[in-house]
């Protein structure tokens, strides 16, 4: 039987933690407060093309944090987004991880997301800007259950919903608005930039209008000063890749990759493998990184911390191994090793008879593509749904830019949540909507 999840707002006994007290008193008719923010949200046209009307599925009642906890989290963070960032380095450059056995060579050249054509590239930054996937555990503790840094989306909602929030509730968010994360942003994209550029051209590379997220590809677009650009737009010219932007071919420097194509070679992004490989373009984040978040590399998180920093990990990773390897998969997830998005994703002890079967056939015939994960019980906040307060799942969606300087992380980010009673699955993709998420003082 699965743990009883830990309850963000909620003790034992039923009452509000002290740090949710005051929220929850002042909320009000929550289905007020949700048509409200609903409101809001279609007035500005802050859309999502994967959530059912539309509209940003953003619940009124946000997400808190004490600063006790963000404290354990902030550290836990920068120790992770320090070792994937060593660790990318590393297996494009003297491999040594890897001749130490502390991730199985066949482990990385067997991802999906590794590109051998950039060994040796004179890369200013393999990872630039990344989130990751957070949960809290029955026992209270925080751990991830996956790195995302092939292009972790979700900034400007994160940056809206504090906006809408803060207009909407009677206790004010705490701290400054998000918007300067924008600039600081943009700063990461021109520190990526080659060797010897110092005003670098930087492009969004998407799919255009039709992209589920493309509200968030205008306003970034907008605000880092970053030319919207399809894969279309771009071609190779006198050994520069230039892009066709309003009429007229522009050398490109940077491109900051947000297409639902996050593999390069063998993919129309294979035209940006040669000039990155020589050092005259950046990509944000740069080919390859892919491997840091491969679920089966994943598995030896742990070991990689104290390979490369000496230290012990603090924010550890779900355990997780081979699906092959699995006698009985009661009390595991099975998962694509290098998909995004909730994608396939089965939970087991959830699964019926028919998704079992096909699960164990895609497993039998591409061992190597699936990885199995222990099964934790995430926590539960309460959520609007059907005009009332309900317990929903609920993780986290830190965001951090990396620079020289070291990690800054976005004071809060996403917390995203399963609308449906029961699930687990949080992926706006798959049905899930989203939390605004405040760290208290």
């Amino acid at each position: 039987m699965a743990e009883a999840p830990y309850d963000e707002a909620y003790t034992d006994n039923g009452e509000p933690r002290p740090h949710y007290a005051e929220l929850l008193s002042t909320l009000g008719d929550p289905a007020e407060r949700a048509a409200e923010v609903k409101s809001r949200l279609r007035d500005r046209g802050i859309s999502f093309g994967g959530a059912p009307d539309g509209i940003f599925a953003l619940d009124p009642v946000p997400r808190l944090v004490t600063a006790a906890e963000w404290s354990e989290l902030q550290a836990g963070v920068v120790q992770r987004l320090r070792t994937l960032d060593a660790f990318v380095a590393d297996v494009y450059g003297e491999q040594r991880a890897l001749d130490a056995g502390v991730v199985p060579r066949a482990a990385v050249e067997g991802s999906p997301h590794y590109e051998p054509v950039m060994r040796g590239a004179p890369t200013s930054r393999w990872i630039a800007f990344t989130g990751l996937d957070v949960v809290r555990c029955p026992d209270a503790r925080f751990r991830v259950i996956e790195d995302q840094v092939r292009m972790p989306s979700g900034l400007a909602y994160a940056v809206v919903a504090r906006e809408i929030l803060g207009g909407v509730l009677s206790v004010d968010p705490p701290g400054p608005d998000l918007k300067p994360v924008y600039g600081e942003l943009a700063q990461a994209l021109r520190d990526a930039a080659p060797p010897g550029v110092d005003e670098p051209r930087v492009v969004l590379l998407c799919e255009g209008p039709s992209a589920a997220a493309w509200w968030e590809h205008e306003l970034l677009s907008r605000e880092l000063c970053a030319p919207v650009v399809t894969i279309g737009d771009l071609e190779h010219r006198d050994g520069r890749l230039i892009a066709w932007i309003d009429g007229q071919a522009r050398g490109v420097d940077v491109v900051y990759q947000r297409t639902d194509e996050d593999r390069f070679t063998g993919t129309p992004l294979e035209l940006l493998l040669e000039p990155c490989r020589a050092g005259r373009v950046s990509v944000v984040n740069a080919p390859g990184a892919g491997v840091a978040d491969d679920k089966l590399v994943n598995a030896h998180f742990d070991d990689l911390v104290r390979f490369f920093l000496d230290e012990e990990p603090l924010l550890p990773s779900i355990p997780s191994r081979p699906a092959a390897e699995l006698d009985d998969p009661s009390g595991w997830v099975i998962k694509p090793r290098g998909e995004m998005g909730g994608d396939d994703v089965v939970l087991w002890d959830h699964a019926d008879e028919d998704t079992r079967r096909r699960t164990l056939a895609a497993v039998r015939k591409s061992p190597d593509s699936f990885i199995a994960q222990e099964q934790v019980t995430l926590s539960v906040a309460p959520t609007v749904c059907d005009g009332r307060l309900a317990p929903r799942h609920v993780d986290l969606r830190p965001y951090a830019l990396l620079s020289a300087a070291g990690v800054r992380l976005l004071r809060g980010g996403i917390s995203r949540v399963a609308l449906v009673e029961g699930s687990m699955v949080v992926n706006s993709g798959q049905g899930g909507g989203a939390k605004d998420t405040w760290v208290l003082d």
